[in-house]
């Protein structure tokens, strides 16, 4: 089977969890970049990390690399890649995006429009004809430009994957859902332990957990783009994929995952979500304010998006905000919190100074990930095997 160098774009900062997650899957990575990780894999790697990545942004298959720094061999260059071997005669294509950084070629529309023609330039010699009906399959195209280096990929995803399908409902500054899972997956919290999201909103934080608790693949009930691709992806991988992530689902699990928000009306969306998620059974959600933030079990883990002043009359409530934060975090004196926010000042208030601080691009505003370490739990003592006893 083809191996096919494929592309997959993440949050800023978080490239190191995506690329564990690959490794994970069990592919070789080629390249490591800012905001994207490139590895190798065949048509059943395409259907594994569009079903089972949780942090990356879309998958992308690279059809071609090259330098251009005139619109001249931009199309050149383009023309000349094996556009037939990816499209068919009826496919339908477009370049749904181009971004360039520090090169020459800087118009994404200019880009966008070339390159679309080079295509088509080449598939007319190629299907020897000069009309295409595009009434097939859709191949959506992304171009990178970095320093005068163009990509040229096939999105295979369609829809980003932080679209798992399930949040129909929102509250105002949602975190997306890769973003939740990437921090999440930088946690050491795993599916047997506390978790506490004292401010889910519409639950994505618990949706996150709890789907890596019970080992729900995050596009196991969504569909891609590329799955019309029959020329490149047999169908019957895509099934395979589907059916073995089935296999791994299990809701049987003990968790303790748990939702606070003070807003009725964005908990029962969180409900919802849930339940369209699947794991309404693994989490409970509860209308309560920050400062009745407690729990009496210990070594668990707070992971949260707080509010952070996009608005002038939120700021001046923060400093009072984030200091009942702090407050309630030095009662649960055996845990561990992690706090993204965009609030400059949130250590100041929270009065502890954060042990480990992650800066992280979401979108493009630049966010801090706070980690207040706790101790760590003793271990569990292991139960005696036949080998042991006497």
């Amino acid at each position: 089977m083809k191996t096919f160098e494929l592309v997959a774009p993440c949050h800023f900062g978080l490239e190191a969890v995506l690329k564990k997650e690959i490794l994970d899957l069990g592919y070789e990575i080629s390249q490591v970049e800012d905001g994207r990780v490139t590895f190798l894999g065949d048509a059943e790697a395409v259907c594994r990390a569009n079903i089972g990545l949780r942090t990356a942004e879309r998958v992308l298959l690279k059809v071609g690399s090259f330098r251009a720094e005139t619109f001249e061999e931009l199309f050149d260059r383009t023309k000349a890649l094996p556009w037939e071997e990816y499209i068919p005669p009826d496919g339908r294509f477009w370049v749904t995006k181009a971004t360039s950084i520090k090169s020459k070629l800087f118009s994404p529309s200019d880009i966008q429009s070339l390159v679309k023609k080079a295509i088509v330039d080449r598939l007319k010699d190629i299907y020897h004809i000069q009309w295409f009906e595009e009434n097939g399959a859709s191949y959506p195209i992304r171009i990178f430009l970095m320093k005068d280096v163009v990509t040229v990929t096939l999105d295979t995803s369609g829809d980003s994957l932080h679209k798992r399908g399930y949040r129909k409902l929102s509250g105002k500054a949602p975190i997306t859902e890769t973003l939740a899972a990437a921090l999440i997956l930088l946690t050491p919290w795993r599916g047997d332990r506390i978790l506490v999201d004292p401010f889910c909103g519409s639950g994505t934080f618990p949706i996150e957990a709890a789907m890596m608790a019970a080992h729900i693949a995050p596009g196991m009930n969504r569909s891609f783009v590329s799955q019309a691709w029959e020329g490149l992806i047999p169908a019957r991988e895509w099934e395979d994929v589907y059916e073995e992530a089935r296999e791994e689902v299990d809701l049987q699990i003990e968790t303790d995952i748990q939702g606070y928000d003070i807003d009725g009306g964005i908990l029962k969306a969180a409900r919802e979500n849930a339940r369209l998620a699947g794991v309404d059974s693994l989490i409970h959600f509860q209308q309560r304010d920050v400062a009745a933030l407690s729990h009496p079990k210990k070594y668990g883990f707070v992971i949260t998006n707080p509010p952070y002043g996009e608005r002038l009359e939120e700021k001046e409530n923060l400093p009072a905000l984030y200091r009942t934060m702090g407050e309630q975090f030095a009662k649960l004196d055996s845990w561990s919190e992690y706090v993204i926010t965009a609030y400059e000042d949130a250590e100041t208030y929270i009065g502890r100074k954060a042990d480990r601080n992650r800066k992280i691009y979401n979108g493009m505003m630049k966010t801090y990930f706070y980690q207040f370490l706790g101790p760590k739990p003793p271990r569990r003592s292991r139960p005696l095997s036949d080998g042991d006893r006497i």
